[in-house]
């Protein structure tokens, strides 16, 4: 497994290696010792899947309180995946870190709690499998507008398919009272 921390380093790029021959791969997504090794010692709560068609936006959400971390892996497809730390107090508040993710570089994304998280689809389909190491929680969740212009996130599209719920996200600024601190994070 190869390890390499992202502009901001508490967000890590995992690469598992891969087993291929003719009839196919096989690659470990999660085995918590060799995680746990590399600081994603939580342990996991839920698991995610999405699918999505080309140009669909999902994001950008956290949670406050119960935060989640997430670790994310694309099955098929390819995404742009975007990190924003959310939290206050962090020498990386209000920074983003963005990284494909495809079923080609078969890599993932670790997500630490206290960062807003979103994907861009850029394939066809894509679908996305997350590991959290927190429930959902629907009276906790906070939606930063993906085109914040504080944010200066460049998604390579300027009119995603975008849920209700995104198209109404705040401001970093206006949520500056349900921002997670760096202790609490």
């Amino acid at each position: 497994m190869i390890i390499t921390k992202a502009r901001i380093p508490d967000v890590l790029i995992i690469e598992s290696k891969l087993f291929e021959d003719e009839r196919g791969f096989v690659t470990e997504l999660y085995q918590s010792a060799r995680y746990a090794s590399c600081g994603v010692a939580r342990p996991f709560v839920q698991d995610n899947l999405s699918r999505s068609v080309k140009h669909t936006l999902r994001g950008l959400h956290f949670q406050n309180p119960m935060a989640q971390g997430k670790l994310v892996t694309v099955l098929r497809g390819a995404i742009l995946d975007v990190a924003v730390d959310v939290r206050r107090g962090s020498p990386t508040f209000g920074r983003h870190v963005m990284i494909e993710l495809n079923e080609d570089n078969r890599r993932q994304v670790w997500i630490p709690p206290g960062f807003a998280h979103g994907f861009i689809t850029q394939s066809d389909i894509a679908e996305c499998f997350y590991k959290c190491d927190e429930f959902y929680s629907p009276a906790h969740e906070h939606v930063l507008r993906w085109n914040d212009p504080a944010l200066a996130i460049d998604w390579g599209c300027n009119r995603p398919l975008l849920s209700r719920r995104d198209r109404e996200g705040k401001d970093l600024a206006q949520l500056q009272g349900v921002l997670p601190s760096l202790k609490a994070a």
